[in-house]
């Protein structure tokens, strides 16, 4: 059996979305992984979620998607929880990946709902029935509707939730409104865990109450998004307001570059490359950052960095 990291209850902290790191369409750049997970577990953070939209889950072959999780689980080895994107059209590709990920030693599955038909919130329910009653790891219920067209309701969340397999949500709809809402209507629930997506609003949700992030600067800036989150826990809102700033300038300097629906993960990918960690291949249909672009990122990376020292000073 591999080395596997229990899932505490809740679970809480900074779970980055992991870039895949890429040679090409089918390969993988290991060098670049095992650099990328080392670079985000020395910076503290509570689990690593891979195969999500940041790691471009749904233009990777099945077979690189099942080599990623035995590659990351084999590097991992144990130190942090790793969590399995398994989002598919079809549920039994689902199911498939997720027997990988129970094998290699992840400790939980994630599940957005499938992105073709749109499902009405009854046929959803069934639908993530169908995928626990199968399921040998905890699921986390993953909130995209920006991808998927369909949003899993508050009501849809508390429905759920009575299923002893069903630990969490990742919620990435960036609606705070809609997160209140799921938070309000799980607050008899102490060991659901709640998570946003978009970094831009992690520590305010954490303030109200929100267990953690699933950030995609934390793939560069570990520490950063760890920091934020813990004063966010303790509520100390001078400190939050200080890091807090920090974030909004990675967000505006490396995120919105150009006119792409992938700029996000374009800069994070172009920025970790800059960096030395990891290759900025982009599986197709998206491509990385030509020449020009990088040079920007640079000259923001740069100016970035140079904050984060004056912060510590």
């Amino acid at each position: 059996m591999k080395t596997k990291h229990t899932l505490p209850q809740p679970f809480k902290g900074i779970v980055p979305p992991m870039i895949t790191p890429l040679k090409d369409e089918t390969n993988l750049d290991i060098p670049g992984l095992e650099r990328l997970i080392n670079h985000i577990i020395d910076g503290g953070v509570h689990g690593l979620f891979i195969l999500g939209t940041t790691g471009e889950s749904t233009s990777l072959s099945y077979a690189l998607r099942h080599e990623l999780v035995a590659r990351t689980c084999e590097i991992v080895d144990g130190r942090v929880p790793v969590l399995v994107g398994i989002t598919d059209t079809a549920a039994i590709e689902s199911l498939r990946l997720a027997e990988t990920a129970e094998k290699e030693g992840a400790s939980a599955v994630v599940a957005a709902p499938p992105y073709y038909f749109n499902l009405g919130q009854p046929e959803l329910i069934e639908y993530y029935e169908y995928l626990v009653e199968r399921l040998s790891l905890p699921l986390f219920l993953y909130n995209m509707p920006s991808h998927t067209k369909i949003i899993i309701e508050p009501d849809t969340v508390k429905t759920l939730s009575k299923y002893k397999g069903i630990v969490g949500l990742k919620d990435s709809s960036a609606n705070n409104a809609y997160f209140n809402n799921v938070m309000n209507k799980m607050k008899d629930r102490s060991d659901f865990s709640l998570f946003v997506g978009p970094e831009e609003i992690m520590a305010e949700t954490v303030l109200l109450g929100a267990h953690g992030g699933v950030n995609g600067g934390a793939n560069m800036f570990p520490e950063l998004y760890v920091k934020l989150f813990e004063v966010a826990e303790r509520g100390d809102v001078l400190t939050v307001k200080a890091l807090h700033g920090i974030v909004m300038e990675i967000s505006s300097k490396l995120y919105s570059l150009g006119n792409f629906g992938s700029s996000y993960l374009k800069g994070i990918k172009a920025a970790l490359n800059i960096m030395g960690i990891c290759s900025d291949y982009m599986a197709s249909p998206l491509h990385r950052f030509r020449e020009a672009e990088r040079e920007k990122i640079a000259n923001n990376l740069e100016e970035i960095k140079s904050k984060m020292l004056d912060l510590k000073h």
